[in-house]
């Protein structure tokens, strides 16, 4: 008969061969959603990130931070406004971001993981210049002219030797997802973008994007759990992802095209999801990997 302790002992156990494979490797780890927001969720997700330092794998932290963007621009009496999954950003929202991503939200995150155990440090792609980025033009409808959103931006490039410093001396970078343009001036990133090309200029064994679906679904609302990158462009091209989905997704298939191991998509409302995909066999979520097949 099972008991409480043979069931931890068989817990633990199964964890071994996992943390064999991904010892020394890079997990970039895309932090958005209900786990954001609610404080059990926020205690198991710093756990989670001290858990895998610990055991000898370097996670690399990017955050989003929407709902609390959007809160305080409500106080300053402004609305969120999308266009194709992108927050329209003028230089008041602008403002808003930094004090939120760079400010509130990161140093939340610094202290949660430093209070259990970890060296977590928080940047922006601000600090040593390390994300260059330029305005990013959405494209319209026909030969209309591309969609001027502001001071949202696209990534130029990423310098790795500042992460890998820190990496190396057994810090967890915590970074927020704001990079900055040839004149210094500042640019809103969406934060999948920066985890997928993070997890790329690092050659990352893993990118896991919380969010807070269950992962890729079908048009039946069926989880797809494993799924090529031929699939994903075919879900793409039929319509079934879509909206806030759009740069996720896209984030995640570039990501498995140009080389990391695998791509994540989970639940971040499930306890401690991290563990369960990095060190489990079950997994919570869909995997997207390179080249053909279901």
């Amino acid at each position: 008969m099972s008991t409480p302790a043979a069931d931890k002992a068989s817990i633990l156990s199964e964890a071994l061969p996992y943390i064999r494979r991904f010892a020394g490797k890079t997990l970039v780890i895309k932090y958005g959603g209900n786990a954001m927001t609610d404080d059990k969720l926020k205690e198991d997700f710093a756990k989670d990130v001290v858990l895998l330092k610990l055991v000898g794998m370097n996670p690399v932290v990017v955050h989003g931070g929407g709902p609390q963007i959007n809160e305080l621009l409500a106080r300053v009496g402004k609305q969120g406004e999308f266009i194709q999954g992108m927050r329209v950003t003028d230089a008041e929202t602008m403002d808003v971001v930094e004090m939120v991503l760079g400010g509130l939200v990161n140093k939340e995150i610094v202290s949660l993981i430093n209070q259990h155990g970890g060296k977590a440090v928080g940047l922006t792609g601000k600090d040593g210049h390390f994300i260059r980025a330029k305005k990013l033009l959405l494209p319209s409808a026909g030969d209309e002219a591309p969609i001027d959103i502001g001071q949202v931006g696209e990534i130029d490039s990423i310098d790795p030797g500042l992460v890998a410093l820190l990496d190396s001396q057994d810090f967890i970078p915590v970074i927020a997802p704001i990079g900055v343009g040839r004149a210094g001036e500042a640019y809103n990133i969406n934060a999948d973008l920066v985890a997928g090309k993070l997890a790329e200029t690092l050659g990352a064994e893993k990118l896991i994007l919380m969010t807070n679906t269950p992962g890729v679904l079908d048009k039946e609302g069926t989880l797809l759990t494993n799924l090529s990158a031929t699939r994903v462009d075919e879900l793409f091209a039929d319509g079934t992802i879509h909206g806030g989905m759009l740069p996720k997704i896209a984030s995640a298939l570039e990501a498995a095209k140009n080389g990391v191991g695998a791509v994540h998509i989970i639940d971040g409302r499930v306890p401690h999801a991290l563990l369960l995909e990095v060190m489990t066999a079950a997994g919570v979520g869909t995997m997207i990997r390179a080249g053909n097949g279901a």
